[in-house]
């Protein structure tokens, strides 16, 4: 146990899906596991393990923004012997071609955050998802004929900001931004542990088109579905 997660260590499985949406998360649960049960329900961070096609995980949500996935993604690393972690989220596209509902690979997390200095006294902004799992994911999306667009994203500390999009995609190849990234790929790093971020177009700043908050909590199942089959 540890000041945030109820769960004992052997109700976390080895391999974590991770959307930052409580009510995702039981949704995941109750739409795609068997057997499964409610292990943590701290400040209402829901967790569920159980199974897949016969595979064990745990789907527990991050909360919204660095600090947040940092604590728990930390917290599943060190203390509960979790070896990867996928997070499953929305994101906001940089380009009018990217669409609502595609479906996004991060290769890399570009941040402003200071979480990577802070945890490891080192001031990279760029940090790469583990390629093993990246590439488990590719061969998954390519089996079950999904499209993924494959590159980098912008994780910001604020969300109410104003975004440099051409700064941002011409200097470090950023087709989108999201919230959690970063800390979760600075956690995996200084741990040595793996992880990878699968995200799900919910709006286009180009465009200003949108998902509902409704459609961000109960829809995104490419997304998700592809992150399951990618369990090994």
């Amino acid at each position: 146990m540890t000041p945030h997660i109820e769960a004992k260590k052997e109700e976390i499985a080895s391999i974590v899906i991770m959307p930052g949406d409580p009510l995702r998360c039981k949704m995941i649960a109750e739409k795609y596991l068997k057997d499964y049960k409610l292990v943590n329900q701290v400040r209402n961070q829901l967790a569920y393990t159980g199974t897949y096609k016969g595979k064990r995980v745990t789907v527990f949500s991050s909360g919204m923004g660095n600090p947040s996935m940092g604590i728990y993604s930390h917290e599943l690393f060190s203390v509960y012997g979790v070896e990867e972690i996928i997070r499953v989220g929305s994101c906001g596209a940089f380009s009018e071609d990217l669409g609502l509902y595609e479906v996004v690979l991060v290769e890399n997390s570009y941040s402003h955050s200071n979480y990577y200095q802070e945890l490891d006294d080192k001031n990279d902004r760029l940090l790469e998802s583990n390629k093993e799992l990246n590439q488990i994911i590719k061969d998954t999306a390519n089996k079950l004929n999904i499209e993924l667009n494959i590159g980098n994203v912008y994780c910001t500390d604020v969300f109410y900001n104003h975004v440099d999009i051409p700064y941002l995609r011409d200097n470090f190849n950023c087709i989108a931004t999201e919230m959690e990234t970063f800390a979760l790929f600075s956690n995996a790093k200084k741990l040595g542990k793996k992880a990878s971020a699968l995200l799900t177009v919910s709006d286009n700043l180009i465009t200003h088109e949108e998902t509902s908050s409704e459609e961000r909590q109960n829809s995104f199942n490419q997304m998700i579905e592809l992150a399951l089959e990618s369990i090994k």
